[in-house]
């Protein structure tokens, strides 16, 4: 009887270990992907410093494919500002979801040590048996 106990917290670990594994891969992709975020952010708020200083008759151009197309200095700071705002959000909503997967991460943890503490009670009762 003690044996199959221990098999099956034996399982149980296996799924929990396997779980918190696939946490951390994916706390590590929002990790790489906020950094991608954040290198965007920079780059962003860069050019709309450079857009800053222009005067208003200053030409502008942005880049389409091969091709740089002429666009006025007013709509290109408001699609920079756009994107500013876009990307915060971004890092908001992934910020969000890296804390509640640590979170998860942190319960699965200490599930596994109970496991293993239980297993070990077992194992040592089973032992003086």
């Amino acid at each position: 009887m003690s044996s199959s106990n221990i098999r099956d917290l034996q399982r149980e670990l296996e799924n929990k270990a396997n779980d918190l594994s696939k946490l951390q891969k994916d706390i590590a992709k929002n990790h790489q992907v906020r950094k991608k975020y954040t290198i965007q952010l920079g780059e962003n708020e860069l050019v709309l410093k450079e857009l800053d200083l222009l005067k208003e008759d200053a030409n502008v151009y942005k880049l389409i494919g091969p091709v740089l197309v002429k666009q006025d200095l007013a709509e290109a700071n408001a699609n920079v500002r756009k994107r500013i705002e876009y990307i915060s959000a971004e890092l908001k909503r992934l910020d969000s979801t890296v804390q509640d997967l640590e979170e998860k991460q942190n319960s699965k943890k200490e599930t596994i040590l109970k496991l293993q503490q239980k297993m070990q009670t077992l194992q040592a009762g089973k032992g003086k048996a």
